[in-house]
């Protein structure tokens, strides 16, 4: 929930978990996915254009590698664990610590291997295998030394550490560019073939935490509206790009259905799948319920209403538009928008998708009345 009211109001929820399933006690987290969970490493791979300001306005004061003006769902939910905000793989540079865990997910980055037109060469394989390349340095380190143990996983962290995804929104949205509806549920098993080849490798390495996000509502994003949105009859009754909405659900379908096989594939371990698209869909139906006064306009854009999102120029940026020179600056308050930049959501948008996560209505297995757990979230 956001709100325009000037104090600063604390909700204290209490979080049940269900025990010999999820038990929000980790030492470490490691996260794969793209933009909606990338806390730096496409910016610093240097791969990606800058992320200038208004990006990070509203809770770092600059930007911070993320594609928001301030924290992301897996912000929230590092906080919820009492664990500090996940540091990018890639981000050697700032001499980050890795002890709580590590951030593989990359902006632009899919469960398919990447192409030439790829926005980040960081596929789901690609992450994997730097996984499994951070576990055996870490493990050569501590081999040699244990100075370095302040700032390096302990290795019972990686059995005991949990392991998120929130990937796969890149594969559908981009194959609407080149591919017919039918070639892309065609491709939809191929995706998620892909992913489960990944959560084997993981599981072989000890991997027994697993926490898995299914795809948001894509027909939402003003990106998808302004390009597929054009014809009243395609959009649905929230105003939305019909297909885009249905190739998410079947790919949320069958992702359902893969954690389920995992469940039981891997009696040892914990496969959790968290319903986002659901949760996503309720906000932009519900939003003037939860605070906010624009569900499908971006904050941080150019063009104005309806969506005030045009593909030559992102958030942030100074080109020249229609022969003018344009800078996009963000909103006056970023509070009242689900959309921040057209594609991602604003830090008000996540921090209600996070606190719904945490009810443990939308997982399956949902959480139970044990072992209660206290989220403080600032609104």
């Amino acid at each position: 929930m956001a709100s325009k009211a000037c104090c600063t109001l604390f909700l204290i929820i209490i979080f049940p978990v269900l025990a010999n399933s999820v038990d929000f006690n980790f030492p470490a987290v490691f996260n794969f996915g793209d933009s909606n969970s990338d806390t730096g490493d496409l910016v610093v791979s240097g791969l990606g254009e800058p992320l200038d300001p208004p990006n990070g306005l509203t809770y770092f004061k600059k930007p911070s590698g993320r594609f928001c003006d301030g924290r992301l769902i897996i912000d929230f939910l590092m906080d919820a664990m009492d664990l500090p905000f996940l540091n990018a793989y890639l981000d050697s540079v700032a001499a980050p610590i890795f002890k709580k865990g590590c951030n593989f997910a990359a902006a632009g980055s899919t469960v398919l291997p990447a192409t030439a037109s790829s926005v980040s060469p960081f596929s789901f394989g690609i992450q994997v295998a730097q996984f499994l390349r951070f576990k055996a340095k870490v493990q050569d380190i501590q081999a040699k030394s244990r100075k370095f143990d302040n700032y390096i996983p302990a290795q019972d962290y990686f059995q005991k550490g949990l392991y998120m995804f929130d990937i796969g929104q890149n594969d559908l949205a981009g194959a609407f560019y080149s591919k017919t509806f039918d070639q892309i549920l065609a491709s939809i098993p191929t995706i998620l073939l892909q992913f489960e080849d990944g959560i084997g490798k993981l599981y072989d390495q000890g991997a027994r935490n697993f926490w898995i996000h299914n795809t948001g509502p894509l027909g939402c994003l003003p990106q998808n509206l302004a390009k597929f949105g054009s014809d009243a009859s395609k959009l649905d009754e929230f105003g939305c790009v019909g297909l885009h909405n249905q190739a998410s659900r079947l790919l949320n379908l069958q992702l359902h259905a893969l954690c389920k096989k995992l469940q039981g594939q891997y009696a040892d371990a914990n496969v959790t799948y968290v319903d986002i698209f659901t949760i996503k869909s309720n906000l932009l139906a519900n939003y003037s319920r939860y605070g906010f006064e624009q569900p499908l306009m971006a904050c941080c854009g150019y063009g104005g209403p309806p969506l005030n999102y045009d593909s030559r120029i992102s958030c942030g940026q100074t080109k020249v538009v229609n022969g003018s020179t344009v800078t996009v600056k963000g909103c006056d308050d970023s509070t009242e928008y689900v959309n921040w930049d057209g594609i991602h959501y604003t830090e008000a948008a996540n921090q209600y998708v996070a606190s719904q996560i945490l009810t443990g209505k939308y997982s399956d297995p949902p959480f139970a009345d044990k072992m209660p757990f206290l989220l403080k979230l600032k609104f």
